[in-house]
């Protein structure tokens, strides 16, 4: 007996210090490529990068484009948190911050694009590192908005008696954040951030090959590499980078993805556990890694006890001398500032639209009109087919781990990389580009309701489920009691960031280059795409707060309704 113990014990150090060794080498190794990858960015600017569409060079192309998704996801992290931890908790902020997450949602990424370049291009003259701030703040516009709009919705459907725990044993802000509000909200959190990677694979090749008026802004990566492809009409160059980057997105399915969706099945509010629960070798090998284990305990767990003693000292201090003074100072504040806000932006809307031309202007209505009902059709068809997979997907584990990276996969490949093969269809079948575009949006936004949708059946409680089964639900009943209710926070979400994926897809589905020959039809994207191209600023600016304004009225009358809808009668509460 006590020498199969020490067999086991043998074997299992065998296999922490295995787990070590790879982790070690996998830390030395990533330090390095990110180091020989950003020591280019502070030498001086190159002038029109030669973008080579040789097969050796996509290993190198890939590791730049991986660099700069990954620092843009962290800055969208960080973003989504406080901006959704505000609207979340601020009513007065709540009114403004909403709106304005779904226009910039809703912008498309040429739109940022001038004012992103130009301003990270004068704050680095002379430095590479400028126009590569700016490929990444625009791959950050791409991937923020559906992380922040997740974070607000889980934060505003946490149960009511959760947060009575936490009053009641007086949690500080930073404790019931640490203990409620970032768990509570994780599984969602990391299902959008897969969508938000995945919506950053989709506009890679925008952000990193792109041109403003004479100036040419270009970068070596996997999106110039497809962009090059695409525009000479080689379906071999095409198809290499798309399997680089099937490639690359399965090895993150694996290394990344896969060990945070088992990690964060621990967070699913239920008091029955589920027998089938999501497994990773990746996370096992962590788990059992010494080095971790030691980081953990000598290093993190006293970081986060002093930052937790630290935080709740002065929120217990802010709680005996409350200020309402000065909460008045601030409200007031913060009210002037946003009506100079809106008195400069209707200043410099009625001098906008004074120096367009009655033709211009007739172009954005029709523009904005045909637009619209495209994005429409887009949700509508894409809420056909997702709710009923997803939910499938999603309360199914076994059925989760191989589609999961599968749907990843798919999401991720640039629709302007498929659209040639789609067109030709579309052109011979008829229909052309205006049909067209609808596709092309479709193959861009229906992701963001997979995604959430998946999430929302994922965090559905066992428990639930099991009570459903045990009063022999029906079908009907059983979607209508159960199922539709636990997913709508996450649906409502779903359906905004798809719909401002939509508006953001317009500008590729619109406007389209491919063998140097352009195809165009009336909307918004079309409009917004040809006066960048064309550097007019003037219409670029004005196309781009038609649009605004038509998403600002989609918010209040539709979005703000279902938020409150999803945070009052469809909380998860006893």
């Amino acid at each position: 007996m006590l020498h199969g113990k020490s067999k086991l014990i043998f074997s299992e150090r065998k296999f922490s210090l295995l787990s070590d060794f790879i982790i070690l080498l996998s830390t030395i190794a990533v330090i390095y490529g990110v180091i020989t990858a950003i020591s280019p960015w502070f030498g001086p600017v190159e002038e029109k990068a030669e973008i080579s569409l040789s097969p050796e060079v996509l290993p190198i192309y890939a590791g730049y484009s991986l660099l700069r998704m990954a620092i843009a996801y962290l800055l969208s992290f960080l973003f989504a948190i406080v901006y959704g931890y505000i609207a979340a908790y601020y009513a007065r902020a709540e009114r403004v911050m909403l709106p304005i997450l779904d226009i910039l949602q809703s912008i498309p990424v040429l739109s940022f694009l001038p004012g992103v370049m130009l301003a990270m291009v004068a704050l680095f003259p002379t430095k590479q590192v400028g126009v590569e701030l700016g490929s990444i703040l625009l791959i950050f516009t791409g991937q923020v908005w559906n992380m922040a709009f997740s974070f607000y919705s889980s934060l505003k459907s946490i149960p009511k008696e959760l947060r009575e725990v936490t009053e009641v044993y007086n949690f500080s802000r930073w404790l019931r954040f640490r203990y409620l509000e970032l768990p509570y909200s994780t599984i969602g959190l990391v299902w959008n951030s897969m969508m938000s990677v995945a919506g950053g694979w989709f506009f890679l090749m925008a952000c990193e090959m792109f041109t403003l008026g004479e100036k040419d802004f270009r970068l070596l990566g996997l999106g110039s590499y497809l962009q090059k492809a695409a525009d000479e009409g080689d379906v071999t160059a095409i198809l290499w980078g798309l399997g680089t980057m099937i490639t690359v997105i399965v090895i993150l399915d694996l290394l990344l993805w896969r060990p945070l969706i088992a990690w964060s099945d621990k967070f699913k509010l239920e008091q029955v556990e589920s027998e089938i629960k999501p497994r990773s070798k990746i996370l096992n090998l962590i788990r059992r890694s010494s080095i971790i284990d030691r980081v953990s305990k000598n290093l993190l767990h006293p970081l986060n006890e002093k930052i937790t003693l630290l935080l709740s000292r002065r929120n217990s201090a802010d709680r005996k001398k409350p200020s309402l003074i000065r909460k008045r100072i601030v409200e007031n504040l913060y009210f002037a500032l946003a009506l100079a806000f809106v008195v400069y932006g209707l200043w410099l809307t009625i001098r906008l639209f004074s120096g367009l031309s009655s033709d211009e202007i007739l172009m954005l209505i029709q523009g904005a009109l045909a637009t619209f009902l495209r994005v429409l059709a887009a949700l509508l068809i894409g809420l056909a087919w997702t709710v009923p997979v997803g939910v499938w997907i999603g309360l199914r584990p076994k059925v989760a781990r191989f589609a999961q990276p599968i749907v990843q996969v798919v999401a991720s490949i640039p629709a302007t990389a498929l659209f040639p093969v789609v067109l030709l269809f579309l052109i011979h079948w008829g229909g052309g580009l205006s049909i067209g575009a609808i596709a092309l949006m479709l193959l861009g936004t229906q992701w963001y309701i997979l995604f959430n949708v998946i999430a929302g059946a994922m965090s559905i409680p066992n428990d639930l489920r099991e009570a459903s089964a045990v009063f022999k639900f029906s079908f009907i009943n059983r979607w209508r009691l159960l199922i539709l209710p636990a997913i709508f926070p996450y649906l409502v979400t779903g359906m905004v960031t798809a719909v401002g994926g939509a508006w953001n897809a317009s500008i590729v589905a619109e406007y389209f280059s491919f063998k140097n020959e352009t195809l165009s039809t009336i909307g918004l994207g079309a409009i917004i795409n040809r006066s960048s191209s064309e550097g007019n600023m003037e219409l670029l600016f004005a196309s781009t707060l038609v649009m605004a304004s038509v998403v600002v009225l989609i918010n209040r009358t539709v979005w703000r309704r279902l938020y409150k809808l999803a945070s009052t009668k469809f909380k998860m509460e006893s």
